[in-house]
């Protein structure tokens, strides 16, 4: 009941544009010395270039900087509630990770054999790793979230979708600001921005952040704090325009985290083997109930998180004509972590690993974009990206075997490297050919070409040390796709638009990280994912520019799905085992509710179902078959998800204004796991966010105080299973409430 009434209220403030439209209200008066109220004007650059909002035949979300920070969002983590159909969370056990997954596909495991499944780009440059993903927001123009596969404009291939992080124009953004905050949990962050023209042809800004937290988990016995935070963040930019045609920007970019461990909880019986007196030893109840946010670690205080993520990017654009644009965008990249991660989530060794990458890529992107000028726009683009990843792992499992009652030591070392190449041409033309009808489509040839080394070594104490050995092997294979797309516009009034659409994304294939056996090394290839998304949606506003809308429908086909299994002690094959038919209902809306006051808010709809999955584990007859396993449902993707967002503003005259708002979320039963754990599900909730903020009479100063999770909801966000290694099962959760205050000037 709580669901239905919370998703017909929020349905009903998403309908009342199209209401309004089908009406036809007419525009509101404007008297003289009256506030003339309406919702901002929301540009996006999904297709390449600057179109309005309502004019885009794509599923798209927008976030300017202000929105972000009534979301109370510092990551991109934040968004969680806010998009239709995502999920978006810390990746498990990583503090620079994050998982996402839009329309039920997307990628959790951060081991870089798997691409994402969802694309990361900033600036246009693409972010082939989810390490190194959880961007803090401090210089953010604007964020937008494609929804469905993006295979024609986009730098890398994404069968999810993209999330782009547009950061400020040092043109466009003169001046500056500086942010303090704190709050409890030893929150203490600052941020800057500054900003100017240097001539008329060159404009530079800096920005740059310090955050750090003492965190939320927290060792009983020692005091010792965990899921902490402490990330800097630079910069820099330096935008060139010496002739009307010509204009260029560099950007150079370092963040440093170094942070505790990332503590989950354990949801199930930890078990130890007894090779002598053969049988299963309990070494740790599995926890109920809500979480108290404790937890012990087998790691020593100085093993934690670190991280190095450093890029520098060029953007340039000329004008060749009227009708004609050439951009390039070139970048680097360089990403260094040393991560030691308790996957048991216990003082036992059992799961523990050691992560350490040192990735670098490089890219380059051509776009041709011809306009003219009245019913034809077209781009044409090449895109090149080189990606290396050298990676050394230690596995510790002291604990996992026992003779004679007492602890049996083994460690695994890994040592592989990832090299990928990946090539693409693409071609996309925009059409009106009749006046408010607009035909668009486009073709994207993609051509990734993979080499892997791989090595692992295990170390058994005695007696057990002769079995001790080295697996290695070395494989490379090359993947092609062509990836359509089309889609069919229709302009019904100056205020309502409806558009279809059909859409081919691909993910590349690629080799197991953890073959860990001859077995496993023979059978270490997989292959790449295919989804085809069938689209139907309406966008609109009333002639008051006061309500505005969306509503979409789709069906996904997707195949060939990727799945990590656990099979035996040291094995985790790679299936693509699966096909889904993922079909959904989003609703978005904005309401401006007399002269100060703004209601928002999203609903969508979500049914995610296998056609099939091809799962040896589930066989009978198969020596390590497991009743507690099933594919029933698709992880990461609940039924129903909503949010609505209301926002009063109260003018005080000399005194400035106060701008109070909250927003409630809910979120359906969502499973972690892809083997579908009953320990590793989370059952549905509802999480409440209240913030007020102070403007002084000229903007120059800003208050702001806020609380998240009002209600301090228990809610798990993520989960590891590796149920044949210890029967590990470890959830991770949301933040418990907090609060914070923080204090701006701008300049």
């Amino acid at each position: 009941m709580k669901r239905k009434t919370l998703c017909m209220a929020i349905g009903g403030v998403l309908l009342a544009p199209a209401i309004a439209m089908a009406q036809d209200a007419p525009a509101a008066s404007t008297q003289a010395g009256s506030q003339a109220t309406t919702l901002d004007e929301v540009t996006v650059t999904a297709r390449r270039r600057s179109e309005s909002i309502m004019d885009v035949p794509v599923a798209v979300s927008a976030f300017g900087e202000e929105q972000l920070k009534d979301l109370q969002a510092t990551t991109v983590e934040g968004l969680q509630g806010a998009v239709p159909n995502m999920n978006i969370a810390q990746g498990r056990g990583s503090a620079n990770s994050v998982n996402v997954a839009i329309r039920g596909i997307g990628q959790p495991d951060a081991l870089q054999t798997f691409d994402p499944g969802v694309g990361m780009y900033v600036d246009d440059v693409y972010y082939s790793r989810i390490n190194g993903a959880l961007f803090s927001l401090f210089d953010i123009q604007q964020l937008e979230v494609l929804r469905g596969p993006q295979g024609t404009l986009y730098g890398k291939n994404s069968t999810g979708g993209a999330i782009k992080l547009t950061t400020k124009n040092p043109f466009d953004n003169e001046g500056g600001a500086v942010e303090l905050t704190a709050g409890d949990y030893g929150r203490a962050e600052g941020r800057f921005y500054v900003s100017g023209k240097l001539s008329d042809s060159v404009a530079a800004s800096i920005a740059g952040a310090k955050i750090t937290n003492d965190g939320y988990v927290k060792d009983p016995e020692t005091g010792r704090r965990f899921n902490d935070d402490d990330t800097e963040a630079l910069r820099f930019k330096l935008a060139l325009s010496p002739t009307e045609d010509f204009r260029a920007t560099i950007s150079v970019d370092h963040t440093k985290q170094d942070a505790a461990l990332t503590m989950g909880r354990p949801m199930a019986d930890l078990r130890a083997t007894s090779l002598a007196p053969a049988g299963v030893v309990v070494l740790l109840p599995g926890q109920t109930g809500d979480w108290n946010h404790t937890a012990r670690t087998s790691f020593d205080p100085d093993q934690g998180q670190k991280l190095k993520h450093d890029g520098a990017s060029l953007a340039m654009e000329w004008d060749l004509n009227e009708q004609l644009q050439l951009k390039s965008i070139t970048s680097y990249r360089k990403l260094k972590t040393e991560s030691y991660i308790d996957i048991d989530a216990s003082e036992y060794e059992l799961g523990d690993v050691l992560v350490a990458l040192d990735q670098d890529q490089k890219s380059q992107e051509f776009q041709l974009h011809y306009d003219n000028g009245s019913n034809l726009h077209a781009t044409f683009g090449a895109y090149y990206m080189k990606e290396n990843v050298p990676s050394y792992q230690e596995a510790y499992a002291d604990d996992l075997f026992q003779l004679l009652g007492a602890p049996l030591p083994f460690l695994r070392t890994i040592e592989d490297d990832l090299s990928t190449t990946s090539k693409a041409a693409f071609a996309h033309v925009n059409w009106e050919f009749i006046p408010t009808w607009t035909l668009a489509a486009g073709v994207r040839w993609t051509k990734d070409s993979k080499e892997y080394d791989r090595s692992t070594s295990t170390f058994w104490g005695a007696p057990y040390n002769v079995i001790n050995e080295t697996v290695a092997f070395a494989a490379k294979a090359d993947w092609t796709a062509v990836t359509p797309s089309i889609s069919l516009q229709k302009e019904f009034s100056d205020n309502l638009m409806g558009y279809v659409s059909a859409n081919r994304g691909f993910k590349s294939g690629g080799f197991n990280g953890r073959a860990n056996t001859v077995y496993d090394t023979q059978n270490a290839r997989f292959d790449p994912e295919y989804v085809w998304t069938y689209e139907v949606g309406v966008k609109g506003s009333s002639s008051d520019r006061r309500l505005r809308g969306s509503a979409t429908a789709f069906y996904s086909k997707y195949s060939d799905f990727q799945a990590r299994v656990s099979q035996d002690v040291g094995t985790f094959p790679v299936l693509n085992a699966a096909e889904m038919n993922i079909k959904g209902l989003e609703l978005e809306g904005s309401a401006m509710l007399g002269a100060a006051t703004t209601l928002s808010g999203q609903v969508s709809w979500l049914d995610a179902k296998y056609d099939r999955f091809d799962d040896f584990r589930l066989d009978p007859t198969y020596p390590g078959f497991d009743p507690n396993v099933n594919h029933d449902h698709v992880p990461f993707s609940p039924d129903w998800s909503a949010r609505v967002a209301l926002q009063h503003v109260f003018q005080l005259g000399d005194n400035g204004s106060l701008t109070l708002g909250g927003d409630v979320s809910y979120r359906g039963d969502t499973w972690l796991s892809v083997d579908n754990r009953d320990v590793l599900s989370q059952d549905a909730y509802t999480l409440v966010g209240l913030y007020g903020v102070w403007d002084s009479p000229q903007l120059a100063w800003q208050v702001r105080a806020g609380v998240r999770n009002l209600t301090d909801e228990s809610y798990k966000v993520e989960g590891q299973e590796f149920a044949s290694v210890g029967n590990i099962q470890t959830a991770y959760y949301g933040l418990p409430r907090n609060w914070y205050v923080s204090l701006r000037y701008n300049f």
